[in-house]
């Protein structure tokens, strides 16, 4: 990643960017560490707003990476310190963003692993697996707990999704702190990136 700017905030799919390039979206549930991951990877600290009260993401945000591709910063879900009606506005959007986009490569979902397994969690994996939108696990804040605490976790995860899925979706292990995982997700952005490319060329 040698160059990332912001692009612009969009209340509505019908005012995301007109560019036809490949997209990556970012979501959680509020206070899963979305911000600190966006400025992980970008390398630059104040790009996405971090803030300890959950819900300070209202919009898509939308960054343009290497004049390449769109990282795109999506509303959280579950608590946020606003009206309940507020709130679901900003995951109705989201939701339809992630069902609509056309430009939509991977959706990068935010599970604080640090906790045990959260419904709205698993909600969002089988609701994503449901519509057949392309997705991977990205567990945060992985420095918060030691190994074979995450292996427990990791398996208890297993065994939630074993009532639906057959294989369980990939998962990437992150920590901002650690500084862990990030090449891990540089490679997989760039497998995703030739995934796109080759399917534009058959098309």
């Amino acid at each position: 990643m040698d160059s990332i700017v912001f692009v612009k905030s969009a209340p509505s799919i019908k005012e995301c960017p007109t560019d036809n390039i490949p997209e990556f979206a970012f979501i959680g549930r509020s206070n899963v560490g979305k911000s600190s991951l966006i400025n992980f990877l970008a390398q630059k600290s104040g790009l996405a707003q971090v803030s300890s009260k959950p819900g300070k993401t209202k919009l898509m945000n939308y960054f343009k990476v290497d004049d390449a591709w769109h990282l795109v910063d999506l509303p959280g879900y579950g608590y946020a310190i606003v009206a309940q009606t507020k709130r679901l506005e900003w995951e109705a959007r989201s939701k339809v963003y992630l069902n609509k986009r056309e430009q939509l490569v991977n959706v990068f979902l935010l599970i604080d692993c640090s906790i045990p397994p959260q419904k709205l969690d698993i909600d969002m994996i089988n609701w994503l697996g449901e519509r057949s939108i392309p997705f991977c696990i990205v567990a945060t804040k992985a420095d918060r707990i030691k190994a074979v605490e995450y292996e427990k976790w990791y398996s208890s995860y297993q065994e939630k999704l074993a009532e639906v899925w057959e294989e369980f979706p990939k998962l990437i292990k992150t920590s901002v702190d650690d500084k862990l995982g990030k090449d891990e997700l540089y490679e997989y952005i760039g497998y995703c990136l030739k995934m796109w490319e080759q399917y534009r060329q058959d098309a």
